[in-house]
């Protein structure tokens, strides 16, 4: 008996120190269960906490705390960006202004606020137009005069762009062309007007030949300082690609200029109405600014107003042409007015 007690002995210590150790876990399990007790307790407003019970366990958690006071969280309102693009483009917003002019116009002729020997009204002008389209007189000014500006604007555009090329292209030709041209910019184009009635006659010829001057500088200055812009990275890349002469005016010049070339176009098309205004009166026979001299020799003011109603119309017309090819043909381009 006394045998066996010495051998249950140690078990019987084992079993105490067990016992001793499971009493110092629950003790400890006791001390997390008060500590997440005080923890909820604890728990500030606007915070989740959640409790999970898995095998007599009890776990506190704070999922989430408020934030602190004067934190950016805190009740600070979010900031929008500021838009600074001009927006949407408005639909027939080129045609506002001229509409807005005319409704002012008619407003003061009929508030009796303009002279109508001076001013006509606005539906003095159209009967006027009629009355001219119906004797025969008018569409024939109006051929003669489109055949005119179109003669001089093909001239002009065509040497304007082959004198940007030749002295964009080449140092020697930018030696040779760019200070003719510049000097000849300086030069008044209507003060050339009696030097070229000698030379070419009081005909037609001096006319197109006026148009085309008009037309041509400020295509060529255009185009000559868009290709003068174009990036030298792409030019060094074109010859690492080994691209040909014809290749690399194709790729990369054309498209390199086509920006500048347009605004160029425009006022080409402006400048070739403006001047025609001018040579039409200079020994004409027939022609919108022929019709608006003989106006003014009667002192028909109606008249006038018809012709450069014409003449607005016209300017108008083709800008917005130029606009719509440009848009259609610079699609790539992200800009404001797109």
């Amino acid at each position: 008996m006394t045998t066996t007690a010495k051998t249950t002995s140690p078990e019987t210590t084992t079993a105490k120190t067990t016992t001793a150790g499971t009493t110092t876990a629950g003790a400890a399990t006791a001390g997390t269960t008060t500590a997440g007790a005080a923890t909820a307790g604890t728990t500030t407003a606007g915070a989740t906490t959640a409790k999970t019970t898995a095998a007599g366990t009890t776990t506190t958690a704070a999922v989430a705390a408020a934030p602190e006071a004067g934190s950016p969280e805190a009740g600070s309102p979010v900031r929008r960006r500021r838009r600074l693009s001009p927006g949407k483009p408005l639909p027939a917003s080129r045609l506002l202004g001229p509409v807005l002019f005319l409704a002012l116009w008619a407003a003061a002729s009929a508030a009796g606020q303009l002279d109508p020997a001076a001013i006509p009204a606005p539906w003095t002008v159209v009967r006027t137009g009629a009355h001219l389209w119906t004797a025969g007189t008018l569409p024939t000014d109006i051929l003669t005069s489109l055949q005119r500006a179109g003669s001089g604007f093909a001239i002009g555009l065509t040497a304007g762009v082959a004198l940007a090329l030749a002295s964009g292209l080449s140092r020697a030709g930018e030696a040779l062309i760019d200070g003719t041209v510049q000097l000849n910019r300086a030069i008044p184009t209507l003060g050339l007007i009696p030097l070229f009635i000698l030379w070419l006659g009081i005909g037609e010829t001096f006319k197109i030949a006026i148009i085309a001057i008009v037309v041509y500088v400020p295509v060529y200055l255009n185009t000559h300082a868009a290709l003068s812009g174009i990036d030298h990275r792409y030019v060094e890349l074109a010859e690492v690609q080994g691209l040909s002469r014809l290749a690399f005016v194709r790729q990369i010049v054309i498209p390199g200029a086509l920006p500048g070339f347009f605004v160029g176009l425009r006022l080409g098309v402006t400048g070739s109405w403006l001047g025609l205004v001018v040579l039409e009166q200079i020994n004409a026979t027939s022609g919108l600014g022929y019709m608006m001299f003989q106006a003014q020799n009667y002192g028909q003011t109606d008249v006038i107003l018809v012709g450069l109603v014409i003449y607005g119309v016209f300017g108008l017309v083709s800008d917005s042409a130029v606009r719509l090819i440009e848009r259609r043909v610079l699609s790539w381009r992200r800009t404001l007015s797109s």
